[in-house]
């Protein structure tokens, strides 16, 4: 037996996306040709779901909800059994099942799929960004940045940028190399979102020694020596002081103890993030 002229309500305190998507991924396993969704977004009001009611009824609609607000699903499912139209609750089996097998109590707030996934989109942004701008690319993403990390070779600039990345922190870095002059942009950017990082000599020898062996080059290479980086940091201290930045000694820590550190500097000197953009 076929049936025509199908009408589907999809009600949310939300967006109604999800309603949707459900109630099409049901209809498609009947035969069924003719049909409507309609979507009610954000309900938020109980003349909102009296007003709905009465055009359901008309319509001999079938109503689908994803109402997470207790009182509000209560409403609605009172209102349609006096009314005598079919509900679909999808959210509530969902969030009782989940409790039960976690041990945890729902928020029951309206929209934070919605929230989770733009965080989502943040963080792939702020990575995308530190990918863009890592290792002095493109000096133009200083002005854009949210962190500007300087400091010589092999001061761990790429692992915090992206580790501050996953923080939805769009960090740009600048390697400080005595051959070549910092960009212009560098000294344009607020200094007070510039991080300077430094090393201990003998570590760092060890470290370039360790590089240069994995690329199958000779330890007595001019990149491994003392003298090369003591000449490197001196003329990176030199770039730290001119631009009055903080500076960060990354010898012995490990990448989320110097990320740590960084936020607690903009932290005290109330430099904050909003949405990415850094701002006092």
């Amino acid at each position: 037996m076929k049936q025509e002229n199908l009408v589907i309500y999809v009600l949310s305190d939300s967006i109604g996306e999800t309603g949707e998507q459900v109630a099409k991924a049901g209809i498609s396993q009947f035969n069924i040709e003719d049909y409507e969704i309609r979507r009610f977004p954000f309900i938020t009001e109980k003349s909102q779901i009296e007003e709905i009611m009465i055009e359901a009824k008309e319509e001999k609609a079938v109503i689908v909800f994803t109402m997470v607000v207790e009182d509000l699903r209560n409403l609605l499912i009172e209102a349609a059994g006096k009314a005598n139209i079919p509900v679909i609750d999808i959210m509530t089996p969902i969030i009782n099942s989940m409790g039960s097998a976690i041990g945890m109590s729902p928020r029951r707030e309206p929209g934070l799929i919605r929230r989770l996934d733009e965080k989502y989109f943040k963080k792939v942004e702020a990575i995308e960004f530190a990918v863009k701008y890592d290792d002095g690319k493109d000096p133009r993403g200083l002005k854009k940045a949210d962190i500007v990390l300087v400091g010589i070779s092999r001061t761990s600039k790429t692992p915090l940028s992206m580790y501050l990345a996953h923080k939805n922190l769009k960090v740009a870095n600048v390697p400080l190399v005595p051959e070549v002059n910092p960009p212009k942009e560098l000294f344009e950017v607020n200094p007070k979102k510039i991080i300077g990082l430094t090393t201990n000599p003998l570590k760092l020898i060890e470290i370039r020694q360790e590089r240069l062996k994995a690329l199958g080059l000779k330890h007595e290479a001019n990149y491994a020596s003392m003298e090369r980086i003591l000449a490197e940091i001196d003329y990176a201290e030199k770039i730290m002081k001119k631009v009055n930045c903080p500076v960060i000694d990354v010898s012995c820590k490990a990448v989320e103890e110097s990320a740590s550190i960084i936020l607690e500097i903009f932290k005290e000197i109330g430099y904050k993030f909003n949405n990415g953009v850094s701002k006092y």
